[in-house]
């Protein structure tokens, strides 16, 4: 992958693919393992490896398109690698270079990261419990610990390509909302070390211990598998973890890109409902026999929603790519005060665009008519995956930053989802 151009040309196509199958797929809830082997092979997940790495550290703004574009085919295809984008940027802020070195090259040779993060039945969604616990080296409590000299825990495709670390780890723990980690190559995993500071752990998909579930029954987004991962006593070398509570100790733009992408699938999600309405209308509704109308596309009053429902999807979009640049400018300026005007920029995108997702997504069905509720069409695909993605973090929450940030100057706080 050269540059931002062939990134986004390459998104196009692939969007043009994927939404061949997309309604069916989600019908069937047949996973999109093919889909994700084409776009692994397309080099479109390597495409914020930085240079220095091989990658085209593309800009936030070519980002978020991509997502858009995916989105705008199969919203559930494109929630897939949102993680996978979440924990590079991990590695580029946390990682030792050698750390960097390896998963940047698993990276640009088609390996996927999942996630596993969200843990059901805890206080909140930062009530991380999931544990890192020092294996003892040997001579230490007359044990010695297993893969005690840091090289690869379990048989995945991370071998030894990481200069070895101090000693290793077992991790336990349940995850839930897992999505990608039925489709990865490795699992970033949220724990707590000893000194309850949070850490990733990049774990293979298939080492000891580790059992993905297909459990994930959603109403939307049903084909992402977002399930279950169980770790139990899983080894972890010492090299394969990173200190992700430091991200947090100054100016950050972790929770900003990660986010940046949730507004970005949800935009996706809103113009496609609004192209798909369009031509329900065009091609299938009748028009209503009050209008005095051939068509229904002629239908003035139809006509001013499709007004209305354009201009909440221009703005989703509009504020979309704002926040990206917002993003791009913080990365080339990092401090205090670029990074709050990213978060917010962020913040406002998502707002809009979850908004305009849900609504646009509902109002497929008023302005197209009782055929467009059929079964058989799958249109109700759309707010099902609207609805069901933008449940991923409140937005009132957003709204409330926004508003402090405006009236007193306050800084939006320093976490992973804003």
């Amino acid at each position: 992958m050269a540059d931002d151009a062939e990134a986004l040309a390459l998104a196009r196509e692939l969007a043009d693919e994927f939404r061949a199958g997309a309604a069916e797929r989600d019908q069937e809830r047949r996973l999109p393992r093919a889909e994700l082997e084409r776009l692994s092979a397309s080099g479109l997940l390597g495409v914020t490896v930085p240079r220095e790495y091989g990658g085209a550290d593309v800009s936030a703004r070519t980002l978020a398109e991509i997502f858009r574009l995916l989105a705008g085919a199969d919203a559930s295809l494109a929630q897939i690698p949102q993680s996978h984008f979440v924990y590079i940027n991990v590695l580029r802020r946390q990682g030792t270079p050698e750390q960097r070195e390896f998963f940047f090259g698993e990276v640009l040779a088609g390996r996927r990261f999942g996630n596993a993060q969200s843990e059901a039945g805890t206080k909140h969604v930062q009530d991380i419990r999931t544990r890192l616990t020092p294996v003892p080296a040997a001579g230490e409590n007359g044990a010695a610990g297993e893969n005690g000299s840091g090289g690869a825990a379990g048989s995945g495709s991370g071998g030894d390509g990481v200069a070895a670390g101090s000693g290793s780890y077992l991790l336990n723990g349940q995850k839930h909302y897992s999505t990608g980690a039925l489709f990865a190559d490795w699992i970033p995993v949220l724990a707590r070390a000893e000194d309850d500071a949070l850490h990733v752990a990049y774990i293979p998909r298939d080492a000891p211990g580790v059992t993905v579930l297909d459990d994930w029954d959603g109403m939307g987004q049903r084909t992402t598998a977002s399930g279950t991962v169980r770790l139990a006593d899983v080894t972890v070398p010492a090299d394969r973890v990173v200190p992700h509570h430091l991200t947090f100790q100054g100016p950050q733009l972790h929770g900003a890109v990660a986010q940046l992408l949730h507004a970005a699938i949800d935009a996706g999600i809103a113009a496609a409902a609004l192209a798909e309405a369009a031509e329900f209308v065009r091609t299938k509704s009748r028009p209503w026999f009050e209008s005095g109308y051939e068509t229904a596309a002629e239908d003035p009053l139809l006509i001013q929603r499709f007004g209305e429902l354009a201009l909440q999807v221009r703005a989703g979009e509009a504020l979309l790519a704002a926040a990206a640049d917002a993003v791009d400018a913080a990365t080339a300026d990092l401090t205090d005060d670029s990074a709050a005007e990213a978060s917010i920029a962020v913040a406002a995108a998502k707002v809009r665009a979850a908004e305009a997702a849900v609504e646009t997504s509902s109002a497929l069905f008023e302005v197209a008519g009782t055929r467009s509720a059929l079964d058989s069409l799958n249109l109700n695909r759309y707010w099902r995956d609207a609805r069901t993605h933008t449940l991923h973090d409140p937005v009132r929450w957003k709204v409330q930053h926004i508003g402090r940030y405006v009236l007193s100057g306050t800084r939006p706080p320093r976490h992973g989802l804003l």
